[in-house]
C-alpha cells in the first residue's frame, strides 16, 4: 500500500492494481475455516487499495464485489 501511495503521489496518473491470487487464496482459506467474514474482509482490502490511490482494482472478487456494492 505504501508503494501504491508513492506511485500515485509521484506520477499523479490513474493507477491500476492487481489483487494477487495468493492473497485471494489466503482469504478464501481463512473464510472456509471460519476465521474471517468474506464480505467484510474483501471490502476492507478493497477500501485500503482505494485509499492508497488505486483508480482501478483488478480482482478475483470482481463479480461478488459488484453484487455487494449494489446491496
Amino acid at each position: 500500500l505504501d508503494i501504491l501511495w508513492r506511485v500515485r503521489e509521484r506520477f499523479g496518473k490513474p493507477t491500476a492494481v492487481y489483487h494477487v491470487s495468493g492473497e485471494y487464496a489466503m482469504v478464501k482459506s481463512a473464510v472456509e475455516k471460519g476465521f474471517l467474514d468474506e464480505r467484510a474482509a474483501v471490502l476492507e482490502i478493497m477500501t485500503a487499495l482505494k485509499r492508497a490511490g488505486a483508480n482501478i482494482i483488478i480482482t478475483y472478487w470482481a463479480n461478488e464485489l459488484a453484487k455487494w456494492l449494489r446491496e
